[in-house]
């Protein structure tokens, strides 16, 4: 499927999240502070995705919009352009993740993810998606076995990388193969949309966590069984779900047109999912996805609203991730 066909349907997408029900009013407690952890250097970045290096702390986001990748390093004002726009042929990048190895993971929603060394940035491999069918890969989440887990929000599907996968493509192009189908058990109302986004993997190696951003429901996926339920939610939903970020039992949610960051308390089973803190404030700017350093959640801020893929505009620039304190 062309780039542009792809581009059409997240507008299609996005256009119609973004007229939905506003987010419910954030609970009575102290109000977070949202400050600027750093910039991206570029006027059409539009960023989507943020990983974190585990061995050094240091950020890496991509451009929706150019395939660009930025790097900051811990405490840095103003990130560097670590993977330029374009490059390997690569024009979007959305979910990023680095592995315990020091390997880059890179999606291009229209293909597939590229996975790089970031010490000399080399492209080490690349995975696509097969068939000409439509696909819209989104994000994803690295297991602590070393399995790397996408979604396709279009397919419905979650896709595997195992270590050993990883070891046989080293140097060529490879195949991504499905290792969970939730397209029976998400919301019908979704069927005919992108709604699968966001992925995390519990630090134990239990099971994955998925959102629907359009049915507003969460998934567990059992990775021993294989089994996928949905979680009950309690205090409210995920519509419009997009980053998680998951930490000690509890759930972190980037609602991206609603410019939402939400706090969710899971039971040990991880049957129930509790609403904990629901912030609601413009100075998110769409928040795409997010990450946990220090007891703070590192936000983008995509803007996607300004010119971007969700409608037309003028952003404000520099385009910039957010510290965000106190959820």
């Amino acid at each position: 499927m062309s780039h542009s066909m792809h581009r059409r349907t997240f507008l299609a997408t996005a256009g119609a999240l973004a007229v939905a029900a506003t987010a419910p009013t954030a609970q009575a407690a102290s109000a977070p502070r949202i400050t600027t952890a750093f910039a991206l250097p570029g006027d059409r970045v539009y960023p989507e995705g943020i990983g974190l290096d585990p061995r050094t702390g240091t950020a890496f986001v991509g451009s929706y919009t150019t395939g660009a990748v930025y790097r900051a390093a811990p405490g840095c004002r103003t990130a560097e352009v670590f993977l330029p726009a374009g490059a390997d042929g690569r024009h979007t990048a959305n979910g990023l993740k680095v592995d315990r190895a020091g390997r880059l993971w890179v999606i291009d929603s229209t293909s597939g993810v590229d996975v790089y060394d970031v010490r000399d940035r080399a492209l080490l491999t690349r995975f696509q998606v097969p068939g000409d069918e439509p696909r819209f890969v989104n994000d994803l989440a690295i297991a602590p076995d070393g399995t790397a887990y996408l979604t396709d929000s279009t397919r419905a599907v979650v896709y595997a990388v195992t270590p050993a996968d990883l070891a046989r493509a080293r140097g060529k192009v490879a195949s991504l193969r499905v290792g969970h189908d939730l397209s029976t058990v998400r919301d019908p109302r979704s069927s005919d949309a992108c709604a699968i986004n966001g992925i995390v993997a519990d630090p134990a190696g239990r099971y994955l966590l998925v959102v629907d951003m359009t049915g507003g429901g969460l998934y567990r996926i059992d990775l021993a069984s294989g089994a996928v339920r949905q979680v009950a939610l309690h205090g409210g939903d995920l519509k419009h779900g997009d980053g998680l970020e998951l930490a000690h039992g509890t759930l972190w949610v980037a609602h991206n047109t609603v410019n939402t960051v939400s706090r969710w308390r899971l039971d040990a089973d991880v049957d129930t999912a509790r609403l904990e803190r629901r912030v609601t404030d413009a100075a998110l700017q769409i928040p795409t996805t997010l990450a946990r350093r220090h007891g703070r959640l590192l936000v983008v801020r995509s803007q996607f609203d300004k010119g971007g893929p969700m409608g037309p505009g003028t952003p404000e620039t520099p385009f910039t991730v957010a510290w965000v304190s106190g959820i």
